[in-house]
């Protein structure tokens, strides 16, 4: 990256990805079992080696080696899949990669997190990701870092424990990994399969941490416009609890009732529509929390 505000982004992402690390260790750390149940088919044991088999794939795109964890066909079903697909490569590889020693796993991710951080890779270069997208480097660690965050709240929420997720670093998955990815190729990541609106819409998407941006989706394709262009909807929203949304941890009705998420611009009816195709893994589906302390 180039210029002081990079130079910033770069400087945030890394201490929003060793920040994370340590906090979803000592989090993980803290299970009174590695078999308690951490969503409704994972379990800490499994979300760990989940997050771990990411850093895998993102150490080996790093250092240009094969991905150790050997799944039959792996790099096909890698650039093959769509946003709707991700459940069903996330399976293949916890299938073949049996680790869940919570001590063996931590210390695995925590040595894979520390290579990542001393990387002499340039933050702007771009390595292949699922779908057969583009990210930068900076990308990786600001979806590592989402993906400690998120799956940080599920173990948290099982056992009964505070999570505090810091927007400034939550909104890395938009400004560096999303955004950035969508300015060079997201590949065939976007499911062309759904319902797709009639016309095109518009929706900006605004954030005291992240810049304003518009995407367009039309022509079974998605966009970011020109800073100027209209727009059909917009959200306002506070990163750490939009991404719950759209992750499917929190519902709509709780993110917009709290605030966390606003809902304007001229024609916001049209939102719908474009959050049926442009959603996150899981993102339609928004179960709602377990009774416990308020994850803020």
């Amino acid at each position: 990256m180039t210029g002081a505000a990079d130079q910033d982004r770069w400087s945030v992402a890394n201490t929003a990805l060793r920040t994370a690390t340590d906090r979803f260790t000592d989090l993980v750390a803290a299970a009174p079992s590695p078999t308690v149940m951490a969503t409704a088919d994972w379990t800490v044991a499994d979300t760990l080696a989940h997050v771990v088999s990411i850093a895998v794939l993102y150490v080996s795109r790093l250092e240009g080696t094969e991905v150790p964890i050997r799944v039959p066909g792996l790099e096909d079903m890698l650039a093959s899949t769509n946003v709707d697909t991700v459940a069903d490569v996330n399976t293949q590889v916890l299938a073949h990669f049996t680790e869940r020693d919570p001590e063996v796993l931590l210390t695995q991710l925590n040595n894979l997190v520390g290579r990542l951080l001393t990387t002499s890779a340039d933050p702007r270069s771009t390595v292949s990701w699922l779908g057969n997208a583009r990210v930068t480097v900076a990308g990786l660690f600001a979806h590592l870092t989402n993906e400690l965050l998120v799956h940080g709240w599920d173990i948290a929420r099982a056992l009964r424990r505070a999570w505090p997720m810091p927007d400034e670093h939550a909104a890395l998955y938009w400004d560096l990994f999303m955004f950035d990815m969508l300015r060079d190729t997201y590949g065939v990541l976007l499911n062309t399969d759904l319902p797709m609106p009639r016309h095109h819409v518009s929706v900006q998407f605004r954030s005291r941490y992240a810049p304003t941006t518009t995407l367009t989706l039309g022509d079974r394709r998605v966009w970011i416009a020109p800073p100027d262009a209209p727009f059909d909807a917009s959200v306002t929203f506070r990163p750490a609890r939009f991404n719950l949304m759209m992750f499917g941890r929190i519902s709509i009705a709780q993110a917009v009732l709290r605030r966390d998420v606003v809902i304007g611009g001229p024609r916001p009816w049209r939102l719908p529509a474009f959050l049926r195709v442009v959603h996150m893994p899981n993102g339609r589906l928004a179960p709602p929390p377990a009774s416990g302390p308020q994850q803020r």
